[in-house]
């Protein structure tokens, strides 16, 4: 046998291989389907966008999808401030069981990247130099005022 005639009997073996699975999958999907009850379809008209949209009462539409979201929003409140709740509670046991080792990740944190956070921070201020004098006059002159107005009470 030569190189030709081996290519030729695999690419057929692997065609008959890949008809087989076909057949396989397609009697696998027909038997499920005869298997399920069909739901029954419902004839529905197909919207038509432009007269909804550009008909004069898209403002009520929206204004009726509004009010039926507030409605669900509403029906689903209280599971929602319960989830709400429970994710809190379940935040703060983590927080609570693991705080030695957040505690020592934040030591070694700051240990290792010291120089880096020093150099960030001395960059931020020289950036931002004007803005922090700025905040630091205002709170100081607001500190004054309300000290002028309690002492004058």
């Amino acid at each position: 046998m030569d190189l030709e005639e081996l290519k030729r009997i695999r690419k057929a073996n692997i065609k008959a291989h890949k008809d087989k699975k076909k057949a396989y999958y397609l009697k696998k999907k027909l038997e499920k389907s005869a298997n399920t009850p069909k739901k029954a379809v419902k004839a529905t008209e197909a919207i038509d966008y432009e007269k909804e949209l550009f008909s004069g009462n898209f403002k009520d539409k929206i204004q009726e999808i509004a009010k039926k979201q507030k409605k669900y929003v509403a029906s689903r409140e209280e599971i929602i401030t319960a989830r709400i709740q429970e994710y809190r509670v379940k935040k703060q046991k983590y927080y609570e069981n693991n705080k030695e080792q957040r505690l020592e990740y934040d030591k070694e944190y700051r240990e290792n990247k010291k120089e880096d956070l020093k150099a960030y921070r001395k960059e931020y201020y020289q950036k931002n130099k004007a803005k922090i004098l700025e905040k630091q006059k205002e709170s100081r002159a607001e500190k004054i005022k309300n000290k002028k107005v309690v002492d004058g009470i």
